[in-house]
């Protein structure tokens, strides 16, 4: 079971650097796979992400989020911290 924050990210992605952001306001670490240096990486994030093919994906241990706008939308809803919280325990 993971017990991290993981986001699927390419260079010059402005959502990628939004949700990144994010994550470093709320102190969060997070591992990055930079699909656009690794592209072996991308099936791997497509089929993690259910078909997902943009970016980021992001992930909070087990629970696939989605995007950018996922993330924020669960910030939005107050929801984001409680996913959180979920890592710690």
């Amino acid at each position: 079971m993971s017990s991290t924050v993981e986001i699927y990210t390419k260079a010059f992605c402005p959502f990628c650097s939004r949700a990144k952001a994010l994550l470093e306001h709320k102190k969060v670490s997070f591992v990055e796979f930079k699909i656009d240096e690794n592209p072996s990486l991308r099936p791997e994030m497509i089929e993690r992400a259910n078909g997902g093919f943009t970016v980021p994906q992001i992930f909070i241990g087990e629970t696939h989020v989605g995007g950018c706008d996922d993330l924020f939308a669960l910030e939005a809803s107050k929801k984001l911290d409680d996913l959180l919280a979920t890592l710690s325990s």
